[in-house]
């Protein structure tokens, strides 16, 4: 199989403001790229003025959510189907389950999620990276599930980074901020970039607000940082390789 990099979040449109980019840097390489996304994202907003009703946003962020995912071209996309804002209550072995089916299946060597504290402490971000976390540790002892697969064991682990992803393009010496483990190039994907975050329609408020109305919209949209939570040691920070001393 081709190496893998798992994209591991908690609504639609959290893949575009973090990880869009680097999923179509290492797809350009060859690298396999899968999105899991655990809700539809159906207590969010609709947009001013609203893209659709209330009690259609669920199906409206869907397919906002595969749009996205086609302009990224990510190889794969699976919605777990959980309450927006209610993940925190979702039943564990329920999501674990899932969660280990998936890394086995795909076999990342990468897995990209938010970091323990959510990025901004959202109770669903924090959620899918407590999931995440549980999972990669049960998908590598065969003693889970053992009908869901040979055991497998991801080589890294990032998470967001303590540094949102619309400020890089105003901090100097981005180098020298704890945090910034990894510091991707990713200025060749940036137009796509910019379409994959305005296919989320009825999010424009915030999408506006953090990307398209920043003083320096493209120096934003060329640079994507992770933080490394486990994997084998950096020769330095930054990298500019998620996939440095991975074989």
């Amino acid at each position: 199989m081709p190496p893998c990099i798992l994209f591991s979040f908690a609504h639609p449109d959290d893949e575009s403001f973090s990880g869009a980019g680097t999923a179509m840097k290492y797809g350009a390489a060859g690298v396999r790229t899968v999105l899991v996304t655990a809700t539809r994202g159906e207590r969010g907003k609709t947009g001013d003025p609203p893209v659709c009703k209330p009690e259609e946003l669920a199906a409206c962020r869907e397919q906002e959510l595969r749009e996205a995912a086609r302009i990224v071209g990510f190889d794969e996309l699976q919605i777990l189907g959980y309450r927006d804002r209610e993940l925190a209550d979702a039943p564990p072995d329920a999501v674990r389950q899932s969660l280990v089916s998936l890394i086995r299946r795909a076999r990342p060597s990468v897995v990209a999620t938010f970091d323990p504290n959510g990025f901004n402490v959202h109770p669903d971000h924090v959620a899918i990276s407590r999931f995440t976390g549980d999972a990669i540790a049960a998908a590598a002892d065969p003693r889970w599930y053992p009908d869901a697969g040979d055991p497998h064991i991801v080589s890294r682990v990032v998470w967001t980074p303590p540094i949102a992803a619309w400020e890089v393009g105003t901090i100097e010496r981005l180098d020298e901020r704890p945090g910034a483990d990894f510091v991707l190039d990713v200025s060749p994907w940036r137009s796509r970039r910019a379409a994959a975050l305005r296919a989320h329609r009825s999010q424009h408020l915030s999408v506006d607000r953090c990307f398209f109305k920043q003083p320096d919209t493209d120096r934003v949209l060329s640079l994507e940082v992770w933080r490394q939570a486990s994997g084998p040691p950096l020769e330095r920070r930054p990298s500019h390789d998620l996939m440095e001393g991975i074989a």
